[in-house]
């Protein structure tokens, strides 16, 4: 039987969806469905807490920065093994990049699903049934199939939501206020569910299953149509063996594209910078992902094993490929938020600062800057940007020319050195065109 498939959205951001998506789909694994889960847009933290409830890896979909076929592969790759796929909305439902791409609506109607809107009620009571018809009315060629109502105020309250929405849209259930569905927050976003926020989904599955009406909600999932398109590779593959960090300090990491490169041919060797593990000397190939070195800096400057592997995999002549936090532990020095300067890998030419943080923020499409590690010059990306930290480089050849989703010139980022290569910038795929 094929898998089925539906969307959890919102009315913006912060009204609860992802503690919510990940809770139902906890209540949908205890009942015995394999649950597969993707999210819309960039969000690497979203996703931890969908594995985190299923066991099982989340994917992104992300309609500005992907070529359509890398979308549809995401998507199939959701669908292996599962009987129901859960999506995750970005930000608001129609939100999107300035351009109007990309925004969960847009990936509602390419994946052909049906959505869930979550609405934080908070301060609303009659009015909502205005909230609820201007989302269902906007776009036309998507299906909105009902509500979850967060943040209810007690019996009274609820019994005027419901009553305003009779004949507006299906009300599943509703979630009381409730102190213990609140998620910890820090400088990129949610704490990780492996640092610390893992109890709330337990804690939400409880609520869900007693509050909301998931067979009817689960009943209007739509069955997935699975294409059999080649899937594209977002970035070639940098070595036949790579050696890929993968720890607390480094998990910014999408499922895609290491996936990509297995199906390659490519074999992939995680280690764990803050166990002082090096990479795998037979590697010729290491990437370090994003993440949070910052909070770990004196404990990753401390762990010589790796950054003498760092090195030596350097001299052998590896590629060394970084993207945003692996781009500061390439660098020589790291300063933490509270001014403690720490000693990096010194592999680039570049000074990282979280001292006086000033965010960076938006989709981003890369030109890259010089043929070198990742390719030729010229060759072309889209991706993102997301951090706090300001930089220093000497003198370093920049990585990429970089502009963001409106066409404004953002200049050089990033640094090459020989065969280590970093930028904050994350790759997401290869804009259309020919491969280089």
């Amino acid at each position: 039987m094929a898998a089925r498939g539906l969307i959890i959205s919102a009315t913006r951001s912060g009204a609860g969806k992802t503690i919510i998506t990940s809770a139902l789909i906890r209540v949908l694994a205890r009942r015995g469905y394999a649950v597969s889960s993707f999210k819309v847009g960039p969000d690497y933290i979203d996703g931890g807490y969908h594995a985190a409830a299923s066991g099982r890896t989340s994917h992104n979909i992300d309609l500005w920065a992907m070529r359509p076929g890398t979308a549809r592969a995401a998507f199939r790759r959701c669908t292996d093994g599962a009987d129901l796929v859960i999506g995750e909305g970005a930000m608001g439902l129609f939100d999107a990049s300035l351009s109007g791409e990309g925004s969960t609506a847009d990936a509602a109607r390419f994946l052909d699903l049906p959505v869930v809107l979550v609405i934080d009620v908070s301060g609303q009571a009659q009015s909502v049934a205005a909230t609820v018809a201007g989302f269902r009315d906007h776009r036309p060629d998507m299906d909105m199939a009902g509500v979850i109502l967060n943040r209810t105020a007690g019996d009274t309250h609820r019994a005027m939501l419901s009553r305003a929405l009779e004949g507006v849209a299906t009300v599943f259930g509703h979630i009381d206020r409730d102190d213990r569905l609140v998620v910890a927050h820090r400088h990129l976003g949610l704490v990780q569910a492996h640092d610390g926020n893992s109890g709330v989904i337990d804690y939400a599955t409880t609520r869900i299953a007693a509050g909301v009406d998931v067979d009817s909600m689960i009943a209007l999932a739509r069955p997935i149509a699975v294409t059999d398109d080649a899937d594209p590779v977002p970035l070639a593959p940098p070595g036949q063996r790579i050696a890929v960090a993968c720890d607390g300090a480094f998990s910014f990491l999408y499922a895609s594209l290491t996936e990509a490169w297995r199906d390659a041919g490519a074999e992939i060797l995680l280690f764990s910078p803050l166990e002082d593990e090096p990479p795998d000397a037979t590697a010729d190939a290491v990437y370090l992902p994003g993440g949070y070195p910052e909070l770990h800096a004196g404990r990753l400057a401390a762990c010589q094993t790796f950054l003498a592997g760092l090195r030596r995999a350097a001299d052998r002549g590896c590629v060394i490929y970084g993207e945003c936090g692996g781009y500061m532990v390439l660098g020589r020095h790291l300063t933490d938020m509270e001014g403690h300067t720490h000693a990096m890998a010194g592999l680039l030419p570049v000074t990282v600062s979280m001292h006086a943080p000033r965010r960076h923020l938006g989709y981003r499409r890369m030109v890259l800057a010089s043929s070198g590690p990742l390719g030729k010059a010229g060759s072309i990306w889209r991706g993102h940007e997301f951090h706090y930290a300001c930089e220093t480089s000497s003198a370093a050849p920049p990585l990429f020319i970089a502009s963001d989703a409106n066409g404004r010139d953002l200049g050089a980022s990033g640094a090459v050195n020989g065969n280590v290569a970093a930028s904050f910038m994350h790759i997401i795929d290869r804009e259309e065109g020919p491969a280089s």
